[in-house]
């Protein structure tokens, strides 16, 4: 028998009675989904190792429902932009972000993904969110992987509070318009 002890995730909030528990839809889909995220990383330079770091044992970026590393974009929800983006790689970038299945979020990971970084060069993305929408920047340069783990609880902090149609609203349909995604 083990003595370790088991964490739960908080239930959304509710009416609680005797034998019943009675919440809103959106809060258990924010709830499941937060919880479940699939990451691909897109990984270019150093911050893909501190993502790896992330992912090793110490930190195990597990313990939040990112267990499953996905390297196909079909099969992931949370893309992890770390490193440096060059324009001729801005395109790949975004077909990988049009094949993901919504709902889909972006975490930008480091200098580099965020604003270019040291690189301000011709040849140098100025940041992702110049050709792809982002939800979440983690500055530093490389981030440690505690700012990693950081960028992914806020994105579940984002993710559960998110309603179940916000994705079919017009003002998400607006902000995909501004980046020529159907």
């Amino acid at each position: 028998m083990s003595d370790s002890k088991v964490n739960m995730v908080a239930p959304p909030e509710g009416v609680v009675g005797e034998g019943f528990f009675a919440t809103k839809l959106n809060d258990v889909v924010g709830l499941a989904r937060a919880n479940s995220l699939w990451p691909l990383p897109f990984a270019t330079s150093c911050c893909g190792i501190e993502f790896m770091a992330t992912m090793a044992s110490h930190y195990d970026l597990a313990r939040f429902g990112s267990e499953r590393v996905s390297f196909s974009p079909r099969q992931a929800d949370m893309l992890l932009v770390m490193g440096t983006i060059s324009k001729k790689m801005g395109p790949i970038l975004r077909q990988v972000y049009e094949q993901m299945a919504e709902p889909r979020w972006v975490i930008a990971v480091g200098a580099c993904a965020s604003s270019g970084g040291i690189f301000d060069t011709y040849s140098v993305l100025q940041g992702i969110d110049k050709i792809i929408p982002v939800d979440v920047y983690v500055p530093g340069c490389p981030p440690r992987p505690e700012q990693i783990v950081d960028g992914v609880m806020r994105l579940q902090d984002l993710v559960k509070s998110e309603s179940v149609r916000r994705r079919s609203s017009p003002e998400y349909q607006e902000l995909l318009a501004s980046y020529n995604i159907s």
